[in-house]
């Protein structure tokens, strides 16, 4: 069950809502990086020391990579530079982080740096950051001194039924988990296929490549990150001109492939950096275009990690 008690907390005052509920007021949609950024800061610890609550779960992780919707500049390492390796160990669901970690987390979301995640405490407590500035918290509590120091540092909390970001309202893509029958599946396709293509997708739009073969298979599972989206795809073909030649004249395509040295790198492009991809992919000895859409996309197999206990927790 989620929360009992949530609240919106923003900078914008309800006496400049229209009828609709819409501000109208001329507060800016993006971060001071300054006082106004520190109240909401200051806000949400109120609601998390009031609920008792000082370690949280990041749930739901994900960058953006294809695109960047903020309207802040992207920086480098999606804004989470400082508090995850650039690989981003750590930043995984279900990763249990410190209160201060995840007061720089909504920073980095409430500066649209390029990561969102949601930051969840059981069924207890929950912080959601939405876009231009809107934060949802939600306690098992009441919380009634926390929303009068939010009101003390200049914000307006205003309660709400449920915060439009529960995890309830999201419809789960895969449920399938990547249990022994499913690698029993994988084995027996790479005893016809020899190789197969695997995408580790470890938090959302990040992914790592691998070639799946008989002898790395135990190798490749053994390194797999925490409840990573796995999925299945033919192996990469050596003729990679081929695989250029056929790209389509319009949409974009995701590009797989493999190096000299066999490290795997992909690429999201249309037609008109089809040139500029052909320069880079070169010295590549096999390649692959996958669709980029989902409805498009019709891999061999798909499943989630499992925890270490059997059981599915991750919402992919």
């Amino acid at each position: 069950m989620p929360p009992s008690y949530v609240h919106r907390i923003t900078k914008y005052a309800p006496a400049d809502r229209d009828q609709n509920g819409s501000y109208t007021g001329a507060e800016g949609t993006v971060s001071d990086h300054g006082p106004v950024e520190a109240a909401y800061l200051a806000a949400i610890a109120a609601f998390a020391e009031a609920s008792d609550i000082d370690r949280l779960e990041i749930r739901d992780p994900e960058v953006t990579v294809f695109g960047h919707f903020g309207l802040e500049p992207p920086v480098g390492g999606h804004g989470l530079g400082g508090l995850f390796p650039p690989d981003l160990t750590g930043y995984h669901d279900g990763a249990e982080i410190s209160l201060p970690v995840a007061l720089e987390l909504v920073r980095a979301m409430l500066r649209e740096r390029g990561a969102w995640c949601r930051l969840e405490a059981d069924d207890e407590f929950t912080v959601h950051v939405g876009w231009d500035q809107y934060v949802y918290v939600g306690s098992n509590r009441p919380c009634e001194e926390a929303v009068a120091r939010t009101r003390e540092l200049g914000l307006f909390p205003e309660p709400l039924t449920a915060s439009p970001y529960a995890a309830e309202f999201d419809e789960a893509e895969v449920t399938e988990p990547a249990d022994e029958d499913f690698w029993t599946r994988v084995r027996t396709a790479l005893a016809s296929r020899l190789t197969l293509l695997l995408e580790e997708t470890y938090v959302r739009n990040a992914a790592r490549w691998h070639r799946l073969t008989p002898d790395n298979f135990d190798t490749v599972r053994a390194t797999l990150g925490p409840r990573a989206l796995l999925t299945i795809w033919p192996d990469l073909t050596p003729d990679v001109g081929s695989v250029l030649a056929a790209l389509p004249e319009e949409d974009y395509v995701e590009f797989v492939w493999e190096a000299q040295d066999r490290t795997i790198s992909h690429a999201i492009v249309d037609s008109t950096e089809y040139q500029q991809l052909a320069t880079r992919v070169a010295d590549a000895q096999a390649a692959c275009a996958l669709p980029l859409y989902q409805d498009e996309r019709h891999p061999l197999l798909r499943a989630v990690l499992p925890d270490s206990d059997g059981a599915l927790r991750a919402r992919w």
